[in-house]
């Protein structure tokens, strides 16, 4: 056998080995499997794993730009006219949100954590100082002591409000931005102080919420069941709130957004279980995207979710009391909030009814500005990139015994927006992409067999076809008698060996003449 020969057929042998081996490998999925057995079990809260490091101390900077409206017109509004707003901002801070006590609960399955907040005014990234700059805004204490009032008598009522009028109290106020955020002594809230110590006499929007947090959580650590990594356990000690008219809308779903289940999907609903707004939401597949070099899936609140009951029944509800309902993108969180009756929306009422947003003027809605969103990376589940943004409302109406607001139409009225971000670093991205490129590596290896196998097959075909043409030049070679008389017939007997002499060549080299 040639070393050709043998050249063919090893390489025969090994291909075929190859491409069964890789469609094999391929059909029983064997290292898709190995690895989403792997992150299933290396994707958990437990105090061994990296990924509980970077859950206790989130690397990504997080920011909060506030934004205010500005009211322009507060006398035509008092008047029963339609108010106009500017928006102002953004007021930037820089968030920080380590997880603290944190402490394994039940075998290390469940974690609990406190998730206090710190707010560091970033100037660079902000259009003012907040120190300065002032805003006209709606006086949020005057309408809270209208909305506890609104069931007394009248008598009492317009007692108060001749009391508020000697203190020169209106129902807008100029402050700084600073002071709508952070709190300022208000002069009636002091009044009241002094009647009921419990009473806080200061007021801000985000008033003793800087350094502290949200609530008692405790978390799965997904040690039991991948899917349930970083869902919430209780909260406070609940597993459901009571605030709400159902059993449905008093659920506490999801993750608190920090962390998901690795292997999403695009088919699920992802839920959030956000405190501030006192409910949970839910997140669909919007799209795929790109972060820093990171393919990743866009998740976002779908319209249903702040949707009104009579389109959809679900969120009834979150009608309180029961029957008492809003419109379309707007939710009432006074239930749990006490005081002022505030709502929320997303801003700029962006999927909110028409009647809200044609009720100021100054409101634009879109979708890239105003909408709330998670980008997350599919496979491990982690956060790339977030948007959450959220506005702060509150219902101004008429009520009898303030004469102020004898001429107001009913309006929900909007006072800031959020936008929460916070995007992965560079550092972290690297990291990421480097081990999505193991990953994808591994699970590809069975392809990567049957590639190799095909190009061997190429290369057999190759090495057989050029094998065949040698054979068939070989098959065609002639032998001629070579003679200086090529013209004149042998006279050579058939049984009589050829005479000396005589010349043997191949065909077609020509004979020499000597």
């Amino acid at each position: 056998m040639t070393r050709r020969s043998c050249a063919i057929y090893a390489t025969g042998i090994v291909c075929a080995h190859l491409l069964i081996v890789g469609i094999a490998l391929v059909v029983a999925q064997v290292f898709q499997t190995m690895i989403h057995s792997r992150l299933k079990k290396e994707i958990t809260l437990t105090e061994k794993s990296q990924v509980f490091e970077s859950w206790k101390n989130p690397p990504p900077p997080v920011y909060m730009e506030y934004y205010f409206f500005n009211v322009t017109n507060p006398e035509v509004f008092l008047k029963g006219g339609k108010a106009a707003v500017q928006q102002i901002g953004p007021y930037t801070y820089r968030e920080y949100r380590p997880r603290e006590n944190v402490t394994f609960l039940e075998n290390g399955t469940k974690v609990y954590a406190l998730n206090p907040k710190t707010f560091v005014f970033v100037p660079e990234k902000s259009a003012g100082d907040p120190t300065v700059d002032i805003v006209r805004t709606v006086n949020i204490p005057f309408v809270a002591v209208m909305n506890e009032l609104n069931s007394y008598s009248f008598f009492l009522k317009t007692i108060v409000s001749v009391y508020m009028n000697s203190l020169g109290i209106e129902l807008f106020m100029s402050r700084t931005v600073h002071e709508v955020l952070w709190g300022f002594k208000d002069p009636v809230l002091t009044k009241i102080h002094s009647m009921k110590p419990e009473v806080d006499e200061y007021f801000g929007l985000m008033w003793k919420k800087n350094g502290t947090h949200e609530g008692e959580f405790v978390f799965h650590t997904g040690e039991e069941n991948y899917l349930d990594y970083g869902k919430i356990d209780t909260w406070n000690g609940l597993r459901k709130m009571s605030w709400w008219s159902s059993n449905q809308s008093n659920m506490i779903n999801g993750t608190d957004g920090a962390v998901f289940h690795p292997l999403i999907n695009r088919n699920e609903l992802l839920y959030i279980f956000a405190a501030d707004l006192c409910r949970s939401i839910h997140l669909a597949y919007v799209k795929d995207v790109e972060v820093k070099g990171i393919q990743a899936y866009r998740f976002a609140p779908p319209n249903d979710v702040l949707m009104s009951p009579k389109d959809n029944p679900t969120n009834e509800g979150f009608c309180v009391p029961a029957g008492d309902c809003l419109g379309t993108g707007v939710l009432k969180v006074s239930v749990c909030r006490e005081g002022a009756p505030i709502v929320v929306s997303f801003p700029h009422f962006y999927q909110a009814d028409p009647m809200y947003i044609n009720a100021i003027d100054g409101l634009n809605p879109n979708k890239e500005e105003h909408e709330t969103y998670l980008d997350l990376q599919p496979t491990t589940g982690v956060p790339i990139r977030a948007c959450k943004r959220a506005q702060l409302n509150i219902i101004l109406k008429r009520v009898p015994g303030f004469p102020k607001t004898k001429h107001i139409n009913e309006t929900i009225f909007p006072i800031m927006f959020v936008n929460e971000t916070a995007t992965i670093d560079d550092d972290s991205a690297s990291q990421m992409r480097t081990l999505l490129l193991i990953v994808t590596l591994v699970s590809n290896f069975p392809l990567l067999i049957v590639g190799m196998g095909i190009i061997l097959l190429l290369v057999l075909v190759v090495l057989f076809c050029r094998n065949r043409q040698k054979k068939t030049a070989k098959d065609d070679t002639a032998y001629t008698q070579v003679s200086d008389k090529p013209d004149e017939p042998s006279e050579t007997p058939a049984n009589q060996p050829m005479r000396n002499g005589s010349y043997i060549a191949m065909s077609p080299v020509e004979a020499q003449k000597c």
